[in-house]
């Protein structure tokens, strides 16, 4: 039984589509919980990163919100989720009837019960060993070339079901997206993966 105790700051929540990688263009309900200090220069919700500064809410009020919508896909992500234990809101998202998925760096140690993790490796802090056995996805973002060879070490550490994907980074995208196309019909085990929802306009 999940207590009243046990909060988590949320900078934000919103239903919307998920716009990256392999649910891309399915409905999702986002949870972004603020704090996060691996420092992505390029990081677009920077907002995110200080977590004193958002509210603080119950699992009961989280889940609440989120069966308000139609969708039943529940997607994590920060911020660093993984800096909280998230056993308790993902164990109360699937009793709710949510598929739980998460959005992480995995610098921190995995917890939470999950249907999918996108393991997305930033340079700028190394990822903890327990989420190369687990991840379903590695995304990695394409900042300029030599993101190429960082993609291949995490590859080369991944397990063998784990899905490959490259991705521009937004500002980068026209520079590096040529490059992505290129390296992607040389190396096919990689896919490209594009954040649609941008081209969208939407959440």
């Amino acid at each position: 039984m999940v207590t009243e105790e046990v909060k988590l700051p949320v900078m934000e929540s919103f239903y919307t589509l998920q716009g990256e990688g392999y649910h891309s263009g399915k409905a999702a309900y986002f949870i972004r919980l603020g704090g996060c200090d691996v420092g992505c220069v390029w990081c677009d919700v920077k907002e995110s990163w200080d977590a004193s500064i958002h509210p603080q809410f119950t699992i009961e009020e989280i889940v609440e919100g989120a069966t308000e919508y139609k969708g039943r896909m529940a997607v994590i992500t920060g911020g660093e989720p993984l800096m909280y234990n998230l056993d308790h809101l993902t164990i109360a998202l699937k009793q709710a009837g949510f598929q739980t998925n998460i959005e992480t760096s995995g610098v921190y140690p995995v917890s939470g019960v999950w249907d999918w993790i996108c393991f997305s490796p930033k340079k700028f802090k190394e990822p903890h060993e327990s989420i190369y056995r687990v991840a379903n996805e590695l995304k990695v973002i394409v900042y300029n070339k030599s993101d190429f060879a960082f993609a291949e070490k995490h590859a080369s550490l991944i397990n063998e079901d784990c899905m490959l994907l490259l991705q521009p980074e937004w500002s980068k995208q026209s520079e590096m997206l040529p490059l992505i196309i290129d390296y992607v019909k040389e190396n096919p085990q990689w896919k490209v993966s594009l954040q649609t929802h941008k081209f969208m306009d939407i959440p």
